[in-house]
């Protein structure tokens, strides 16, 4: 079967839209289909990313400038971040899809709705939608909504009558070194100790949450001896400043560059301080104790669900240098073994097989 994803990632729009779609193209490349890429050429794209793993890139591009000038960007909330009009990004995809005739068109984008999927889906078999907003309506054949707590009925009147909604963190897409590590990392937490915390938020960070909450951390009574690994994407604007800020701090700190090991990291890591994104199942998968934080409007439903059971303490990043310095209360085992155990029931790491099997039945 051919698969073809419709996804971007920017600067605004950040890389986990991306990242997820590469997880479920190579799950389906390793079962013997064939998946391409149509993303537009913005700052801070992963164009990089999805070459470096083999799949064929078909890039949309025009002088955004002048588009963005005359261009009225009220068709949903997140238009903006689609750079152009909706029908011109339409056109543009399906110049591609009408040689290439998938027998899915999968689509990631919350610029993108049923208007567009409707004009497009004619170039497709089939058409699914990777959604975590609920807020708007999708034309299409399968929709995927793996926010933990979302039940089909969310899309009630929002797909048609035949479109099948796969919903909750069942089937999260996570790569499988997520599974596979699962059972090494809960077993690892059962005596839990403070030896190696992680930061990560997000791939582009463009508000520099990173450097916030490593200013925040000098506040914290952390032991000297532990030691600090902080995750960043390759096309964050405060890299440099990251770099040059960790070098400046009283504990060992590791900045690391689009990482390949995220599953073994996070194994290794006794607690993380992140963003309320896409990596927040893979915390829970491997049952990895977070201190959330709250970057952008879209992660508030993630964050309320996950710190509602346990699984995460909670804040938003303007309370951060009032909250943060209650870390040392939150580090102690008792504690620190309810958040594993909250954790790890939300998400099993298998969803990526659940999708795949799903597509491929049709």
């Amino acid at each position: 079967m051919n698969f073809a994803f419709r996804v971007d990632a920017s600067v605004e729009i950040g890389t986990g839209h991306v990242m997820r779609c590469l997880t479920l193209a190579a799950a389906l490349q390793r079962k013997g289909h064939e998946c391409i890429f149509i993303s537009r050429a913005r700052s801070g794209n992963l164009a990089s990313s999805i070459l470096g793993n083999g799949f064929q890139l078909y890039e949309l591009s025009c002088d955004l400038q002048e588009v963005e000038s005359e261009t009225s960007f009220d068709w949903n909330e997140h238009a903006q971040w689609l750079g152009v009009h909706w029908q011109l990004d339409a056109e543009q995809t399906f110049n591609v899809l009408d040689s290439y005739r998938p027998d899915w068109l999968i689509v990631d984008h919350y610029s993108l709705d049923a208007q567009w999927e409707n004009q497009v889906a004619e170039y497709s078999t089939r058409v699914m939608v990777i959604d975590d907003l609920a807020d708007r309506d999708h034309y299409c054949d399968l929709l995927l909504d793996q926010t933990f707590g979302r039940v089909p009925d969310d899309y009630q009147n929002r797909v048609p009558e035949h479109c099948q909604v796969l919903c909750g963190t069942k089937y999260a897409l996570l790569r499988p070194e997520f599974a596979s590590l699962r059972s090494y990392s809960l077993k690892r937490r059962s005596n839990p100790v403070m030896r190696q915390l992680m930061i990560s938020m997000g791939g582009v960070d463009k508000d520099n949450a990173t450097g916030k909450v490593l200013d925040a951390l000098r506040l914290t009574p952390l032991e000297k001896q532990c030691k600090i690994i902080v995750v960043m994407g390759e096309t964050s604007p405060w890299l440099q400043s990251v770099k040059s800020q960790a070098r400046a701090m009283p504990w060992s700190v590791d900045v690391k560059v689009g990482v390949s090991n995220m599953a073994q990291l996070m194994a290794d890591s006794d607690y993380a301080i992140g963003a309320a994104g896409a990596t927040s199942w893979e915390r829970c998968c491997l049952g990895l104790p977070t201190f959330m934080i709250v970057i952008a409007e879209n992660q508030k439903t993630i964050a309320k669900a996950i710190g509602d059971v346990g699984a995460a303490k909670v804040v938003d990043l303007q309370k951060l240098c009032r909250e943060l310095p209650a870390l040392e209360d939150i580090i102690n085992p008792p504690l620190m073994n309810a958040m594993v155990n909250a954790a790890k029931d939300v998400c099993d790491g298998a969803g990526t097989t659940r999708v795949v099997d799903k597509l491929i039945q049709g």
